[in-house]
């Protein structure tokens, strides 16, 4: 686990810019979510939150909501920008008491961060009978093809991704994607859905380079490489760049 809530745990340091850069998560999201659920959700539990971008648009329908986290940087960032009725907790998903259940639990961005082992049996702890999980986000990505190539290639001497990959190892052609494929395969759930949400942003070049700062892969590296990388990047951008953050939702909901 120590790994794991290492690399959770270096967002910290760039909590302001994660809370300025990265993409918010829209309503229809959350209708989604609601609507699978089809019963009244008035309690649910985050595992991640970070600043709270998805913490926000659940909040804003009146949920009794718990945010937790690891970091207590980025926790100091969300409560700056959520609702005071939204209860915070500083603690890693596998520290977090099983007690009370929830009729909702859900991770924005944040599931691959968990340790495998026991993962699904906690999330089925944590939710009251027939009660809904959700998984969602998706990695952000330059709409022209000539930039991204672009890109890549002033990347390629410090990193070959920049992605965080399956962390099953399901091939990105598959049909059912992480965390899908394991929700599928557990005992603990049923009804297993998988949705695609548009997310479009057209946003300046250096807004653009502030997200990558924001990203794992690049706060891994050395800070000399990471400012090098950045400014090279930032060198082949043009002045506006359009984004496709496509949202990949999971639902399933408790035997």
């Amino acid at each position: 686990m120590a790994a794991v809530t290492e690399r959770a745990l270096s967002f910290g340091s760039v909590a302001a810019a994660y809370e300025k850069f990265r993409l918010g998560y829209p309503q229809k999201l959350v209708d989604e979510v609601l609507a699978y659920a089809d019963r009244p959700v008035r309690t649910a539990l985050e595992i991640g939150a970070g600043t709270g971008k998805a913490t926000r648009a659940f909040a804003a329908r009146g949920l009794s909501l718990t945010a937790t986290d690891p970091d207590a940087a980025m926790l100091a960032e969300l409560r700056r920008h959520v609702p005071g009725t939204v209860t915070t907790v500083r603690a890693a998903f596998e520290e977090l008491p099983l007690t009370p259940a929830y009729d909702l639990v859900f991770a924005a961005a944040s599931l691959h961060w968990t340790e495998p082992d026991q993962r699904w049996a906690r999330v089925a702890a944590m939710l009251r009978p027939e009660g809904v999980f959700a998984s969602f986000g998706g990695p952000l990505r330059l709409a022209d093809g000539d930039v991204e190539e672009a890109v890549r290639a002033a990347r390629a001497p410090f990193l070959v991704d920049d992605e965080v990959p399956s962390p099953d190892g399901t091939p990105a052609e598959n049909v059912m994607q992480w965390p899908g494929t394991e929700l599928v395969g557990s005992d603990l759930f049923t009804d297993v859905r998988q949705s695609t949400i548009e997310r479009r942003a057209s946003i300046s070049g250096h807004d653009y380079v502030g997200h990558l700062s924001t990203i794992s892969a690049y706060l891994e590296l050395p800070e000399p490489a990471r400012e090098q990388v950045l400014g090279r990047i930032l060198d082949v951008l043009p002045e506006r760049v359009t984004l496709v953050g496509d949202i990949t939702l999971h639902l399933a909901r408790l035997r």
